[in-house]
């Protein structure tokens, strides 16, 4: 059977790029950390994965759809654009796009969705296929199944949840987990919840009535008031987070799998940085 691995590339890109010393400079002077931890973490992740195939997919610099829902949705984050290059993950994409085609790794960058959106459509395609997604983005538990299972990296501490380990940790199936997350909200995300719950008392909520539409339309059922009165208030506002929240299983996907056939390479982060002419 096919294994596919989909990296969510920003999002391991932020992730290295902040969490390496940055003070790590290639042959030419410049600043490399993003770049040494990208591709250190994935080779390390393709050695556990053992993956047939490998797509990276990256955020493009596009007008965010959902941003047209809520004005507010990823608003908390910093422009980018404004700050010195050396404090922009971006700095580094170039060098690690030529990584990845160093190692023959398919890339792709959105231009009309967000990456999430992509791999979605890519886990819910390939129903055959042993699908392993690569991301600390809580958003794609939604995805996971028999078939899927999303990898969290973090070196020795990695976490690959299957659907029996995310029920265990949330007391929810992964299916429902747009609706629990439209009741907490997403403080990444800047998306706003509903005041008075938590995540015990989403799961409650959510484990009762089963869907965040269900327990709208029975609110009047919930026993705490402050509670009931909290749901029955920011009605409306849930439910434009679960719109936010819920990823798109719609978005085209830029390749065949036959596209993403992944042989292996065997080779050394100082081999790649070498081969990119970084070290």
């Amino acid at each position: 059977m096919a294994k596919l691995l989909l990296i969510d590339g920003s999002n391991l890109l932020f992730q290295m790029f902040f969490g390496m010393p940055a003070r790590i400079f290639g042959a030419d002077g410049r600043a490399i950390q993003g770049v040494m931890g990208f591709v250190g973490a994935l080779l390390k992740i393709i050695r556990m994965v053992g993956p047939t195939h490998v797509l990276a997919v990256f955020d493009g610099e596009i007008e965010n759809t959902r941003a047209d829902l809520d004005k507010a949705y990823k608003a908390n984050r910093p422009d980018l654009r404004t700050v010195p290059e050396e404090e922009n993950p971006y700095s580094q994409l170039g060098d690690i796009y030529r990584a990845l085609d160093y190692l023959q790794i398919k890339r792709f960058e959105t231009t009309d969705c967000e990456a999430d959106d992509v791999i979605a459509s890519y886990a819910l395609t390939f129903n055959d296929t042993e699908t392993v997604i690569s991301s600390f983005d809580s958003d794609l538990f939604q995805l996971l199944s028999e078939h899927v299972s999303v990898l969290r990296y973090r070196g020795k501490n990695t976490v690959i949840y299957t659907p029996a380990q995310f029920c265990e940790k949330f007391g929810i199936s992964p299916m429902q987990y747009a609706d629990f997350k439209s009741l907490t909200g997403d403080t990444a995300d800047n998306v706003k919840g509903a005041e008075k719950v938590g995540k015990k008392t989403a799961s409650q909520l959510i484990r009762k009535f089963g869907t965040l539409e269900a327990v709208l339309q029975n609110a009047e059922q919930i026993e705490k008031p402050s509670v009931r009165r909290s749901i029955t208030e920011n009605a409306e506002r849930l439910r434009l987070n679960y719109r936010l929240i819920k990823l798109d299983s719609t978005a085209k996907l830029p390749f065949a799998l036959k596209d993403l056939r992944f042989e292996g390479s065997g080779f050394t982060t100082t081999e790649v940085l070498r081969g990119i002419r970084l070290k």
